[in-house]
C-alpha cells in the first residue's frame, strides 16, 4: 500500500512533526504489523527520526546546521541552493520504522519530522506500508 500526501512548509528551513499524520495513516490501513517506509521525493528536503518532547531540540539541530553549512559560501551550483542538496544528503530521503500492534514502534522521545532545507515550498511525503504475519 503507498499513500502519497501534500505538505507545506513555512520557513526557509524548519522540521515538521509528521509523526501524527504518519500513524494515521497505519491506523486507516489497518496494518497491525510490518515496515512503515517513508520516502521524500525531493532533493532539498529529507526525513529524520529525532526528540519532539523538547521543541529546543528542533531549533538546535538547525542552529547547528545552518553553522556548519551555510546558505551563502563558495558553492558552484547554479540556483544558489546548494547548502540545502548538502543538508538534504546529511539527513537522508527515507526512513524505515515498525509497526507493531498497529502502532509505530519508535521510542518514548522520538518523533518523525519532515525536513525543510529549501522553503517555503510544497512537498510531497510518500509511505509504503508493507504488513507481515508476525
Amino acid at each position: 500500500m503507498l499513500i502519497e500526501f501534500d505538505l507545506k512548509s513555512n520557513r526557509h528551513s524548519e522540521l515538521i512533526d509528521i509523526t501524527a499524520k504518519i500513524q494515521d495513516i497505519i491506523e486507516k490501513s489497518e496494518v497491525e504489523n510490518g515496515i512503515c517506509l517513508i520516502f521524500i521525493p525531493h532533493s532539498t528536503a529529507a526525513v529524520t527520526i529525532n526528540e519532539n518532547a523538547d521543541s529546543t531540540v528542533k531549533s538546535d539541530i538547525l542552529y547547528k546546521l545552518d553553522d556548519l553549512i551555510p546558505w551563502k559560501d563558495n558553492y558552484q551550483h547554479l540556483e544558489g541552493n546548494s547548502a540545502a542538496h548538502l543538508k538534504a544528503s546529511l539527513f537522508g530521503n527515507s526512513e524505515q520504522i515498525i509497526i507493531k500492534n498497529g502502532r509505530l514502534l519508535l521510542g518514548t522521545w522520538q518523533g518523525i519530522y519532515f525536513a525543510e532545507f529549501d522553503g517555503p515550498r510544497r512537498r510531497k511525503v510518500q509511505v509504503k506500508l508493507m504488513s507481515s504475519n508476525e
